[in-house]
């Protein structure tokens, strides 16, 4: 059975051959979002899709070479149940997680959050997938950077939760979006201080904050943020 969180909204689907990594986006934001009813996740084992006794989800590729390939049986069979294959509409869309796939950026986040009602995440494992999966059953491959992971629940969280953020309502503080490092707006956010005003060390050093952050003039705050992003 899928690990569900019974809410209207944006529907996240996931489909992992490792469910059991999914309970840390059951947290802060994504938690409160749900809580809100402003989405829903549901995360699926691909091996309750399989054929075989042993709910075989890899197999080692026709062309020899290292590594296992995750195979096209279950993640068709799981996409047929989800009722997203063979049709689908236009504000859903079905992705799998790849080294090689689309950079995942800020402005991807923005246009699905406003644009979808439907995400299907298909975490990739081991050396990669078949590669009838991506010729015929994705709208595309995302990848959060020019490195290899073990598995792809970690991008399918990082895409959840980034997506989560900008739906309106899911952030405590709106001016938290607004102020966003990658706003559109700023290229990258100005260094930000709490309390206590000076921190004393315990070797006897005392490290403040700049003066402006206590003065009260608003102005002049504004045009040192400015100066100081980068």
């Amino acid at each position: 059975m899928p690990h569900s969180f019974y809410i209207v909204g944006v529907k996240f689907d996931i489909l992992t051959t490792f469910p059991e990594s999914f309970s840390a986006i059951q947290q802060s934001i994504v938690k409160r979002a749900e809580n809100k009813g402003l989405i829903e996740i549901k995360i699926h084992n691909l091996r309750d899709f399989t054929l075989d006794k042993h709910k075989t989800t890899d197999d080692s590729p026709f062309s020899g070479g290292a590594g296992m390939l995750m195979k096209i049986e279950p993640i068709y069979a799981a996409l047929k149940s989800l009722g997203v294959y063979p049709n689908r509409d236009s504000r859903t869309k079905v992705i799998l997680t790849s080294a090689k796939g689309m950079l995942w950026k800020q402005s991807i986040a923005q246009d699905w959050s406003q644009n979808l009602d439907r995400i299907v995440i298909i975490c990739g494992h081991y050396e990669g997938v078949d590669h009838r999966v991506v010729e015929h059953l994705i709208d595309g491959e995302i990848s959060i950077g020019g490195y290899v992971l073990s598995g792809g629940e970690i991008p399918a969280m990082i895409v959840v939760d980034s997506i989560t953020r900008l739906i309106d309502g899911a952030l405590g503080n709106t001016l938290s979006l607004l102020d966003e490092s990658h706003n559109e707006q700023m290229d990258a956010e100005y260094p930000q201080y709490t309390r206590p005003a000076i921190f004393k060390t315990e070797e006897g050093q005392e490290w403040g904050i700049p003066e402006i952050l206590l003065s009260g003039d608003h102005k002049k705050i504004e045009d040192w943020k400015k100066r100081n992003s980068k």
